[in-house]
């Protein structure tokens, strides 16, 4: 396969910014993890059962060895799992298998009954993928919102001092910063990737159903809660749920999706923002030799990477969304629909990244235009008179909103000259009218920051 030949543009169009993810969510890599997690239960097991079963106390010397087999794990090995797989028709079935013929090449066959000890596939599957999500977390997803944000940051200091003329409902409204309202993209995005940074990346590790029914049948002494606490926290670094049927409960995975999409929202509103700005003219962008912006006309520069950016958060949205609404749902103790569900958890990471990626080289090649900003404020003297009303307010002036709604209202434009001969046409002491007159659409913009 190639991307030309690729049925989805993660693998064709836009394999390259998506390659990082391979190493998480692709076949291979799941099947990987299987093993990583099936060789530290291994040697988990071993070393708690180890005075119980002499023969296992052998482990503790050979653990490192053990552990290269995931350490070292290779495509070749991925391959021999499929292809036991065809026997088997199971996944994790193949994987012990695959350990079982690993123990008899390093001599320990004796043991290798050991391997998936008292468990089902889901105590594999589900601590394997809440680790991929994990890892992709730490080393992936969040340094990439993360640059995002610095962009953010470095942009609303940069223009902190830079007045615009502020639209709602899209209408000229009190002049604001340009910094300040990047700043408050930045403010929100900050905050929801520390709420996300909370959540726990949870387990389910407790045997068939949940209740480790088989490991205190053969060893009904040993506190396998605890054992599997210890396991889950300190092989793996997850949290262990304490209460599950034969699968994970999904709803810390899903206050996951839900967090990762809430960003994706707030990057939608940046891109139509920044969008809408670009076609006001208070941003142009950097032009690249070579490229070209429209097929028949010679003239444009589109804003086509805030629009791929927003397209593909909308995808990972509603991605996100479905994997939260349906994976804490299953039918009495399981059922499989959330196998083949989870399969797709790194498709809306995919297209995040897409969009982070597409989201960086346009805030990259933005291009401030300060005569557009100035332009705008000089065109909209009529947005001081919120300031003017609420002085006159603050000495008592009759109806002060009546009055300057009556000066506003007209089809006349408003202008510098317009409000200044209505100031000097009130009642009002002679310093009152000098500090009304020192508001300009310029510089009426409260804190810039």
């Amino acid at each position: 396969m190639n991307s030309l030949n690729a049925v989805s543009p993660i693998d064709g169009r836009y394999r390259t910014k998506c390659e990082p993810l391979a190493a998480y969510f692709s076949e291979g890599a799941l099947i990987k993890y299987r093993v990583r997690v099936e060789v530290e239960y291994f040697i988990a097991l071993s070393e708690r059962l180890a005075t119980l079963r002499p023969e296992l106390a052998v482990v503790a010397g050979r653990a490192e060895e053990l552990r290269d087999i995931y350490r070292h794990f290779s495509d070749d090995d991925a391959l021999a799992i499929k292809e036991i797989e065809k026997t088997t028709n199971h996944d994790v079935k193949a994987v012990e298998y695959f350990l079982k013929g690993r123990f008899d090449a390093m001599g320990l066959a004796g043991l290798k009954e050991f391997i998936h000890f008292g468990l089902t596939s889901q105590d594999i599957n589900n601590t394997s993928v809440p680790l991929s999500m994990k890892d992709c977390a730490a080393e992936v997803l969040l340094p990439a919102y993360r640059r995002v944000l610095g962009m953010l940051d470095e942009r609303a200091a940069e223009w902190k001092d830079i007045p615009m003329l502020a639209h709602t409902h899209g209408q000229p409204a009190s002049p604001t910063t340009l910094g300040k309202e990047w700043g408050v993209f930045a403010y929100r995005l900050r905050r929801q990737i520390e709420e996300l940074e909370r959540i726990p990346f949870t387990a389910k590790f407790g045997g068939a159903t949940g209740n480790y029914n088989a490991h205190l049948a053969a060893f009904p002494d040993v506190d396998w809660r605890r054992f599997g606490d210890d396991f889950v926290k300190n092989h793996l670094g997850l949290e262990r749920q304490q209460l599950t049927t034969q699968i994970e409960n999904y709803d810390m995975m899903a206050e996951w999706f839900d967090g990762c999409r809430r960003i994706g929202t707030i990057l939608i509103d940046l891109c139509r923002d920044v969008w809408t700005y670009v076609s006001m003219e208070y941003f142009k962008q950097r032009i690249k030799a070579g490229e070209v912006g429209s097929s028949a006309m010679p003239h444009k520069v589109n804003p086509i990477d805030f629009e791929n950016a927003e397209g593909n958060l909308g995808l990972a949205g509603a991605i996100f969304e479905h994997l939260s609404r349906k994976l804490p749902i299953s039918r009495m103790q399981r059922d499989l629909t959330d196998s083949t569900v989870s399969r797709n958890i790194g498709v809306p990471i995919a297209h995040t990244l897409i969009a982070l990626a597409s989201l960086e080289k346009g805030l990259g090649k933005l291009l401030l235009n300060e005569q557009a900003l100035y332009r705008d404020l000089e065109n909209n003297w009529a947005v001081v008179a919120e300031a003017i009303q609420t002085v006159l307010r603050s000495v008592g002036y009759p109806n002060p909103y009546e009055a300057l709604k009556q000066l506003t209202r007209t089809n006349e434009k408003v202008t510098a000259q317009t409000i200044a001969a209505f100031v000097d046409g009130l009642d009002v002491a002679d310093e009152v009218k000098e500090r009304l007159k020192s508001f300009t659409p310029h510089n009426y913009i409260g804190y810039s920051l």
